[in-house]
């Protein structure tokens, strides 16, 4: 009940005061477990999830340091917030993950494990791969453009509602991780750029940043021609 009413909140408040464009909204699984990628440039981002999918079982990873905000940990505990160390390996943070998912719980990650102080993408972590690939649920890509903390706070202060465009794409399942033997490593550089790339694929050219040149990136752009 309470994130029934948190999330009608958000949803009124974006209404107010941003233009939210949601493209690609068929994409979205209609039922069954999967995560939410997506890239991270502002703030408003956390809340967005919550205004483009009707579920109310949402968990979303956030840095461990917005722990000791308390207006942060207030908010976590109406949005389900699962404070995770972003630096080191958070063995307790990935069992909780894997134990909401059994109960039916729809994850939302940012592969580049911070928000990008750039305004485009940044190279994305490893551990975002890793942990999506233990689990084996289908990955959401989502493009986020239009929220950069600096653009979206100008335009309010200057009593102009941001446009921000969240754009959806296919769901997609990583390949089972390999032995370290058999290549654990580059498979995970691989999983995170394919992750990485789905994602720069929906977002416009100044956007993408470190994967602009990618090789993965121009096959998806081409398919879409």
């Amino acid at each position: 009940m309470r994130l029934k009413l948190t999330r009608f909140l958000i949803r009124f408040l974006l209404r107010l005061f941003t233009r939210v464009e949601v493209r690609g909204r068929d994409y979205i699984p209609k039922s069954g477990n999967f995560i939410i990628a997506a890239n991270h440039i502002g703030l408003v981002d956390a809340f967005l999830p919550f205004y483009i999918v009707n579920y109310t079982n949402l968990v979303l990873l956030v840095g461990e340091k917005w722990e000791k905000n308390w207006v942060t940990r207030w908010l976590g505990r109406g949005l389900n917030f699962l404070f995770v160390d972003r630096f080191n390996p958070d063995l307790k943070a990935i069992r909780a993950v894997i134990a909401r998912m059994k109960k039916g719980e729809v994850l939302v990650i940012t592969p580049e494990g911070t928000r990008s102080k750039v305004g485009f993408l940044i190279e994305g972590k490893p551990g975002v791969s890793y942990l999506a690939a233990k689990l084996g649920y289908p990955l959401l890509p989502v493009g986020i453009s239009g929220s950069f903390d600096k653009i979206f706070f100008g335009q309010l202060k200057r009593l102009h509602r941001p446009h921000v465009i969240v754009s959806i794409g296919p769901s997609f399942r990583l390949p089972a991780l390999p032995t370290e033997a058999a290549g654990r490593d580059q498979a995970l550089v691989d999983d995170t750029d394919e992750i990485m790339c789905r994602i720069a694929s929906l977002l416009p050219q100044e956007q993408r940043g470190f994967y602009t040149d990618h090789p993965r990136l121009k096959e998806f752009l081409t398919d879409k021609v």
